[in-house]
């Protein structure tokens, strides 16, 4: 009958920590749900160690009194200790009395205190990532109670690893997304440009924010930025298909207006293509003169010397992919002292807010006269929050280098 009671409770812990541990997918939390579930359910006090850089580990959970720790590992919390380079891989090995297969109990004492001690290493393939200190101060473990150690720091182990390839693969889907958008093509040496591309939260994956700069005969630049409907991998492919069309199109010295409608075009035949907004914006320094056209963008915003900014009333055509067309060019001039700034939608608009009242906070925006370029975009990212977007962000400034002065040039 004790038996049986016994299988039956460690059952029903097993149960209680599938549902309590590994809950938020991140390492940590899970660290503290491993230890917060053991000690309400078979131990006193509870402690995981996580391995950090260099094999050394890190205390990130402690359940239970500090006391019962203390007597079972008088000293530092350290639980883990480095590979010698001649003893094979760099990751670090659990200290455990049989390498850990079969984690022993045993008993510890400091300052008149006794505890009773399981030590469980927390293993993933190849590596592993800490280790689980179950502590009593009474009575040892029996069977079911260790069972039910072992089982919950497997499933520990489980949701780390999980949670550590995740991350893996969100820095790499990361590190793509900023090498497809945070490099513009190379524009003339007469025009200066900034940009700043930021995810949306700590899971962001690729998405369809771009922008992307093409240099053209005569001294012209092409501004462009667009964005991609929808979220994820699907969104980011079609992104890179628009900007390596675009590119395309616009080496063939079209006005932007025609530039949109051939991309449109183009983009309609493919029924699987996204649609997207995209804003064109040609700046001609010698002419001091810029060309704008719109495929359902929001419109930039233009900051003077005296750093009063206001938003560019820029004709819109529909989306691009849609196969309508409508595109309309407008043409203004463009001085030295101003800042030309296009933008993605994640910059300005806030759920539940008027998208009028959106933009009109961004040309409240008051720039420092004279400011570095890179520093109007810190500014705009800054004064609008752009850190907490609920969109991604992405920006992209430019200015007119001033041409010297042929009369002092002359005159030297």
């Amino acid at each position: 009958m004790a038996e049986r009671d016994g299988a039956r409770a460690r059952l029903h812990a097993m149960e209680e920590a599938l549902d309590r541990v590994g809950t938020t997918g991140d390492e940590r939390e899970t660290c503290r749900e491993l230890a917060g579930f053991l000690a309400r359910t078979v131990c006193d006090a509870a402690a995981v160690d996580l391995a950090g850089e260099g094999g050394w580990s890190e205390r990130v959970a402690a359940v239970g009194p500090a006391e019962l720790l203390d007597a079972a590992l008088p000293g530092p919390p350290s639980t883990l200790a480095p590979r010698s380079p001649a003893s094979g891989p760099s990751y670090p090995q659990v200290r455990a009395p049989d390498e850990g297969r079969v984690p022993r109990a045993w008993t510890g004492s400091s300052r008149g205190r006794t505890a009773h001690v399981v030590s469980v290493p927390l293993l993933g393939p190849g590596e592993a990532y800490g280790q689980l200190l179950a502590v009593r101060g009474r009575e040892g473990f029996d069977d079911h109670e260790t069972a039910t150690l072992h089982f919950a720091a497997r499933l520990a182990s489980i949701h780390i690893g999980h949670a550590r390839r995740l991350s893996a693969t969100e820095r790499t889907a990361l590190d793509l997304q900023r090498a497809l958008v945070a490099a513009p093509g190379r524009p003339h040496p007469n025009l200066d440009i900034a940009s700043r591309y930021l995810p949306v939260g700590p899971r962001a994956l690729v998405g369809g924010d771009w922008f992307e700069t093409v240099r053209l005969h005569f001294g012209r630049t092409l501004l462009v930025i667009g964005d991609v409907m929808g979220h994820g991998l699907e969104a980011a492919v079609d992104m890179n298909a628009y900007r390596s069309v675009l590119r395309e199109i616009a080496s063939t010295e079209l006005a932007p207006h025609r530039v949109l409608r051939r991309l449109d075009a183009l983009s309609a035949a493919d029924e699987g293509r996204r649609p997207a907004t995209c804003l064109l914006v040609r700046i001609d320094p010698s002419r001091r003169t810029a060309v704008y056209a719109s495929a359902g963008h929001l419109p930039p915003a233009l900051f003077g010397g005296d750093g009063r900014g206001a938003l560019v009333d820029v004709p819109v055509g529909p989306p691009l992919g849609t196969g309508v067309g409508g595109y309309e060019a407008f043409a203004r001039p463009i001085r030295d002292d101003q800042t030309l700034l296009l933008y993605t939608d994640g910059l300005v608009e806030r759920r539940g807010e008027d998208i009028d009242t959106s933009l009109s906070r961004l040309a409240a925006l008051r720039m420092a006269p004279g400011a570095p370029l890179a520093d109007v975009v810190d500014a705009v990212c800054g004064g609008l929050d752009a850190g907490h977007a609920e969109d991604d962000v992405a920006v992209l400034a430019a200015r007119l280098r001033p041409r010297p002065d042929p009369s002092r040039t002359h005159g030297a």
